[in-house]
């Protein structure tokens, strides 16, 4: 399927990236791939953080054929396997044995809307896959983050890569325990995108908490979440399997006549990672939620809601800390 509207690309303006380092998970494929192209051009050695090395392989390969530019950028693999938080821990914990700083950490991958599942900790598998492990490994990188904010000329970002998809919960959210993660939403019949709605909801109000946090401790480190547009990525293309035929159809068309290619799917990210304009009025963009190409958007109601965002917070810091992370 391809989109059959035609606009013309936005012209990213970012900064020189030389000397930095960062990492993006998922980024050996669509959204994620992009993005790491745009800072690997600019000079950046990106950790390009995903948990299968021949389809690493392959993305780096890619890179090369496509041209990494001029500036001595580079790529190395970081494994990551995001079923299960303390595989995040573990990669974090690898990265900072190899590397003195980290500039940008972009939160990119996940998986989209798939059938209700727990994992052996009794948490859902979508809610651990896009939201419990990337809180985790961003805990876990947090001190090499601020010691590199700490650095003369630091430009520090941390990105989660939402989506408009936060808002379309449509009833009441709480996140007063782990059963309050593993809402199923049964009886829907879009069930299955509500259950990943939430976690894309849980990624925007996680980010603005930190945010909070590290303004109060005159730590300067900019936050930001976007929402990338309706992309034609590999996720996106995927039918959802709990949604009847002639929906399913609706769909299909829909994402033909709307979704872009995946290089659009890129250019927020890539803008909310090393963009001049971010750099040039960071207290702007702090805690900011984004979408295409780079434009300041309210999220919604209860994305804005700083006390779910705190009770958020406190719940996974619970969980993470039953799990013994």
């Amino acid at each position: 399927m391809g989109n059959l509207i035609s606009q013309s690309e936005p012209t990213l303006n970012l900064v020189d990236l030389q000397g930095k380092v960062a990492i993006v998970t998922g980024g050996n494929s669509g959204i994620g791939y992009v993005t790491l192209q745009h800072l690997v051009r600019q000079g950046a050695k990106v950790y390009m953080a995903s948990r299968n090395e021949s389809k690493v392989t392959g993305a780096i390969a890619q890179l090369e054929a496509e041209g990494m530019g001029t500036k001595g950028g580079m790529v190395e693999w970081l494994k990551l396997d995001l079923d299960d938080p303390r595989n995040a821990k573990r990669a974090a914990e690898e990265f900072i044995a190899k590397e003195d700083r980290l500039d940008i950490l972009i939160n990119n991958a996940g998986g989209g809307a798939f059938p209700f599942s727990l994992t052996d900790d009794g948490i859902s598998k979508v809610v651990v896959a896009n939201y419990l492990s990337a809180y985790v490994f961003t805990k876990c990188l947090l001190p090499i983050l601020k010691t590199t904010a700490a650095k003369p000329q630091s430009d520090v970002r941390i990105i989660n890569v939402s989506s408009m998809a936060h808002g379309m919960i449509g009833e009441p959210v709480k996140f007063d325990s782990k059963e309050s993660f593993n809402v199923q939403f049964s009886g829907h019949f879009m069930g299955m995108m509500k259950r990943y709605s939430l976690t894309k909801l849980q990624q925007i109000l996680v980010l603005k908490y930190l945010q909070s946090q590290l303004t109060a401790e005159g730590v300067d480190i900019t936050c930001i979440s976007v929402h990338p547009g309706e992309i034609m990525s590999p996720g996106a293309a995927q039918d959802l399997p709990d949604v009847a035929w002639p929906l399913q159809m609706l769909m299909r068309a829909y994402k033909a006549i709307k979704f872009l290619p995946v290089r659009y799917g890129g250019i927020t990210p890539a803008f909310a990672a090393a963009s001049i304009e971010v750099a040039g009025d960071k207290e702007k963009y702090k805690g900011a939620y984004l979408i295409p190409y780079g434009k300041i958007e309210k999220a919604s109601k209860e994305a804005e809601n700083p006390e779910l965002a705190k009770e958020l917070y406190d719940t996974t810091e619970k969980i993470v800390s039953d799990l013994g992370i």
